[in-house]
């Protein structure tokens, strides 16, 4: 999938051009995090990664599939937020976190989403999956599947909850992929992740997401923790348009958790920014043409080409127009035929395709004739 292959691709759909590459700094800091992995949502830019495509228990982390697969039922229309589901004696009894939903009775999609997202309810988890599926393995069959058709080649569910099991496996890679598809995709939907507090069942109860208590633009997504795990968090925040989108796991304790998430955040912002170098329509270059009415034709790029590097690293930053000199007519306005190349320091070589802006035609037999001789004797004219 592209350069930023094994993930964003299916997801940045954006209305600008998703230009990938890996940042130069991308192993310029380190973390206590097992695993780590930061991009830049609008560009798919890698920022950092540690062990980013190691499988890893999720735990509640992987409870964002179940939100995602809610989400895109609410966006069809086949559910409302009005709508209820009934709690089974084995929703009910489910330990770890809870919602506390009470056995027998029904609760809307509404307070159950928030149940998951807020609270983090391993019972909210369950009224979902058997509603929607009839069993928690049915609902989990169905994640892995469509965690498959995200391009989430490496995901596998076995429940909706995280709850521990030997065979319920993400990647931190795949865990942004994840968070990305839900940002883009359902902003409706995705407010919800930065409500601080939910009472249900007159239990009022705080959302576990550090980041979301601090001035920085945070505004989701899901902390995890379980033995196995360590503490974990998928985390994004947006400042001046430009949002991240961060996921960390295996750390100690509840407070290397919101430390190193803020410092991580806080070093991409700080350290990166996000520049544009051509708009549809800008002339990139006029490049030569062999036998054409014209003697050159304008080359512009069809979607806006923005790229995230470090702000030390622009400076040395080399654009090219690569392509085979002259290029021979006829010339369909629209048509690919040079390359826009970006050379970045200790970053890999971004290249976008420049297309033509004019239809170029040929001329009659004297016409070629004349411009033939001319370029052989003279060389290519000067603009």
């Amino acid at each position: 999938m592209s350069k930023y292959a094994r993930s964003l691709s299916v997801l940045l759909s954006c209305m600008i051009v998703v230009v990938v590459a890996t940042a130069q700094q991308a192993a310029a800091i380190d973390t206590p995090a097992r695993e780590a992995f930061l991009f830049d949502v609008d560009t798919g830019t890698v920022l950092m990664e540690k062990n980013a495509d190691e499988l890893m228990a999720p735990a509640s982390m992987s409870k964002l599939m179940t939100v995602a697969m809610v989400f895109e039922r609410l966006k069809e229309g086949s559910l409302k937020m009005e709508d209820t589901l009934p709690v089974s004696e084995k929703a009910w009894k489910k330990g770890g976190s809870k919602m506390f939903v009470r056995v027998d009775t029904r609760v809307s999609v509404s307070d159950l989403l928030r149940g998951i997202i807020v609270q983090s309810g391993n019972d909210a988890c369950i009224v979902i999956a058997e509603g929607l599926s009839g069993s928690e393995e049915n609902f989990a069959d169905a994640m892995t599947a469509r965690a498959r058709e995200l391009g989430m080649e490496q995901s596998t569910f076995k429940n909706a909850t995280g709850w521990p099991d030997p065979e319920h496996r993400m990647t931190a890679r795949e865990l942004a992929m994840l968070a990305a598809h839900i940002i883009e995709s359902f902003p409706d939907y995705y407010p919800i992740f930065s409500e601080k507090e939910f009472t249900f069942s007159d239990i009022k109860q705080g959302n576990r997401n550090p980041l979301l208590y601090k001035n920085n633009g945070a505004d989701g997504l899901k902390t995890g923790h379980t033995e196995e795990s360590g503490y974990g968090l998928v985390g994004s925040a947006e400042r001046n348009g430009r949002r991240l989108v961060l996921v960390i796991n295996g750390l100690e304790s509840v407070k290397a958790r919101g430390r190193e998430a803020e410092r991580l955040l806080e070093w991409g912002f700080r350290e990166f920014d996000n520049y544009t170098l051509f708009k549809p329509g800008d002339v990139v270059d006029n490049a030569r043409v062999w036998l054409g009415n014209e003697d050159t034709v304008p080359l512009t790029v069809e979607e806006e080409v923005d790229i995230t590097m470090s702000r030390q690293a622009r400076k040395s930053m080399v654009v090219k127009v690569v392509y085979n000199e002259p290029i021979p007519a006829p010339i369909i306005a629209g048509t690919p035929v040079a390359q826009l190349v970006v050379e970045i320091p200790e970053s890999e070589t971004v290249s976008v395709p420049l297309i033509a802006t004019e239809d170029i035609t040929r001329p009659g037999l004297f016409g070629r004739l004349t411009s033939a001789v001319e370029y052989l004797i003279f060389g290519p004219s000067v603009q």
